[in-house]
């Protein structure tokens, strides 16, 4: 059967791998840029790292020993990425520079027919959207904002040729990138300007360097490289228990920050306004030890007042204040619950995904959607961590849905997933969204319905677990309308 992967980052490249492993080797992936690596290849902003630890944000079955530390910077994680698709045979399967628009199923054909910028059609059994929760900037509506004279620029949207030296910076936002951000321009920027909307809650970054010694030996013996993945994991076990309601995991995590924040905020004013309002968990913990410095420096300034208005040459706030700027960055994110726009995807019966997701994206296992058959999503709704690597769900989605082809394949007919079993589980992962720490988090958070339809609720083990076999009672096989053409 004839596979296609939309997107060539971690995700896309991890359900190649997984189809090829299984002898499914009819697999194409399409990717509008022109090299793979998703988020790495497009985020490139000054002090752009990960903020999992290496050797589990890596995947298991592509242990890297070259890592140069515990948090590797982004050149790095794309030279891997790299590496990966190169070694196992997926770049040579991608078509770059092909952007692709919509696609509809096809009863009578039983396929897909996917549409791409260019104009072109391509027929496909199996329909695998890989774009992920993190590929379109999201980029407030400022009053003003096509006034400001100087340049305006989102992280995901960086040039290397953009100037800092000397430059007034305003940064809007103090979510991941920010955090990075900022203390790596702080002290080259003439003065860096940060607006806040809400604290985040930060815990200390236990980075550290590898030294060639170390990376010898992982070379010479890689079976020593599952011990500091394992050490990971298990950290990542007790961070997610605080994010998800333990009351001593959570109280001891709380403490930590606190304590990080009197230590290094010696300004009493300055440490209210890092101190967060909400839950921990609500939005992702950062790992940092460099922002709260950074906000402390004479040449940074941190501003909680609301925008009212962008100005030719700064930011006008509700207290009155114009703060002057020459470059604004938006450090704001990603539209994380806008899944698959633009693109326009059509099931059985002339229904869309966005007439399915009206009131909010949901799909069984962040998988498989009722009325789009043979489809399957890589990194779909509810299956986004707060405090684990996202590449172990790819990697549990990756091996379901060549478990799935495989299947599909051998019945020889499409598969759809019965309404009511998905309707099932989406009621499960809002009940117990609703009944967790989400509860106190702000409106942000959640779509205009209130629903949660990015993270997953439970622990990772868990969502491995329960994607690690197929039912065939989860999906009901469709019946091709002129099955003689088959």
């Amino acid at each position: 059967m004839k596979v296609v992967i939309i997107g060539a980052g971690f995700g896309g490249i991890a359900a190649a791998v997984e189809l090829l492993r299984e002898g499914l080797d009819d697999v194409v992936l399409l990717e509008k840029a022109d090299q793979v690596g998703g988020v790495w290849r497009d985020n490139s902003y000054p002090g752009c790292a990960c903020d999992v630890p290496a050797p589990l944000y890596s995947y298991s079955f592509a242990l890297n020993p070259e890592w140069s530390r515990r948090f590797p910077p982004h050149e790095e994680i794309l030279a891997y990425v790299r590496r990966v698709a190169d070694r196992f045979g997926v770049t040579e399967r991608v078509r770059f520079g092909t952007e692709v628009t919509g696609a509809e199923w096809d009863a009578d054909a039983a396929k897909w027919r996917i549409a791409v910028a260019e104009g072109e059609v391509i027929e496909a059994d199996i329909l695998v959207p890989a774009v992920g929760q993190l590929s379109r900037p999201s980029i407030p509506s400022l009053p003003g904002a096509g006034r400001f004279a100087g340049r305006a620029v989102h992280t995901a949207q960086w040039d290397d040729d953009i100037a800092i030296d000397g430059r007034r910076v305003a940064v809007v936002g103090t979510g991941a990138s920010a955090i990075q951000l900022v203390p790596a321009i702080a002290g080259r920027a003439a003065h860096v300007t940060v607006f806040q909307r809400s604290a985040p809650w930060t815990l200390p970054k236990p980075d550290r360097r590898y030294g060639a010694g170390r990376r010898t030996a992982y070379t010479k013996m890689p079976q020593l490289l599952r011990l500091p993945r394992a050490a990971t994991w298990a950290m990542t076990i007790f961070t997610g228990l605080a994010v998800t309601g333990n009351r001593p995991a959570g109280a001891m995590l709380r403490g930590i920050s606190t304590l990080q924040r009197r230590w290094q905020v010696r300004d009493s004013a300055l440490r209210a306004q890092v101190t967060p309002d909400e839950p921990m968990g609500c939005k992702r913990v950062l790992f940092t030890s460099a922002w709260l410095p950074a906000l402390a420096r004479e040449d940074v300034s941190l501003v909680t007042e609301k925008i009212v208005e962008v100005l030719p040459h700064g930011i006008r706030t509700a207290d009155g204040t114009v703060h002057e700027c020459d470059l604004l960055v938006y450090a704001t994110g990603f539209a994380a619950t806008e899944f698959l726009a633009p693109m326009r995807i059509t099931g059985r019966d002339g229904r869309t995904l966005d007439d399915e997701w009206r009131d909010g994206a949901y799909a069984y296992l962040g998988m498989a959607v009722p009325g789009f058959p043979n489809l399957f999503l890589i990194y779909g709704p509810n299956t986004n961590t707060g405090n684990t690597s996202v590449l172990y769900f790819h990697e549990a989605q990756a091996r379901y849905l060549a478990r799935a082809v495989r299947r599909i394949s051998e019945d020889q007919r499409p598969w759809e997933v019965r309404r009511e079993r998905a309707t099932t589980y989406d009621g499960e992962m809002q009940r117990r969204l609703a009944s967790s720490v989400w509860t106190g988090c702000q409106s942000w958070y959640r779509t205009a319905t209130g629903r949660v339809v990015t993270n997953w609720p439970g622990m990772a083990g868990e969502y491995a677990r329960r994607t690690s076999r197929v039912d065939d009672e989860d999906y009901t096989p469709i019946t091709v309308r002129n099955q003689t053409s088959r």
